[in-house]
């Protein structure tokens, strides 16, 4: 008999989890860059804080949909962030 063997880890990524777990990922990284520009200590921790818990929270998604939607929130909520630090200098 002459099997096949994988490389891949059996919990490897497809292409599209993997593109999106990177778009997540940098979409973490800029939410938590943003946050350092909040000139409020405290304000800062609490932002950073309501961050962490909401990726962490929705970390187990699985449903592609549920995720852009997510993404789609997230970004609303880094661009009001954004907005609202550019108005405030």
């Amino acid at each position: 008999m002459n099997m096949v063997v994988s490389r891949l880890p059996p919990a490897a990524l497809s292409l599209k989890q993997f593109l999106q777990r990177q778009r997540v990922l940098g979409l973490y990284r800029n939410m938590l860059r943003t946050i350092k520009q909040v000139p409020d200590a405290a304000d800062q921790k609490y932002l950073r804080d309501w961050a962490r818990d909401e990726f962490k929270r929705n970390k187990t998604a699985t449903n592609p949909d549920a995720i852009r939607m997510m993404i789609t929130q997230a970004n609303n909520h880094l661009e009001e962030l954004q907005t609202s630090l550019a108005l405030a200098r």
